[in-house]
């Protein structure tokens, strides 16, 4: 089965919680549907959730808690 990439839509920091104290959206192994936030990431001070657009499978999350994304950087590794 091969994997696919969810990528940032813009340039910001990417969280995987709403906030420090939160447990993340998701983790490798978490079953999402369509329509659920994988993560946040912030841009100007604006917290943009980052939702999925199918149903699948996090396989792997690419992008530390804090860290800056670029435009089309991969975010999260799914399978179906």
């Amino acid at each position: 089965m091969a994997l696919e990439v969810i990528a940032s839509p813009l340039v910001g920091t990417f969280y995987t919680a709403a906030s420090p104290e939160a447990m993340p959206y998701v983790s490798a192994g978490s079953k999402v549907k369509a329509g659920d936030v994988l993560c946040i990431v912030e841009a100007m001070k604006v917290m943009n959730e980052i939702k999925a657009e199918r149903g699948c499978v996090i396989a792997k999350v690419l992008v530390k808690n804090g860290a800056p994304v670029e435009f089309g950087q991969a975010l999260f590794e799914i399978t179906e």
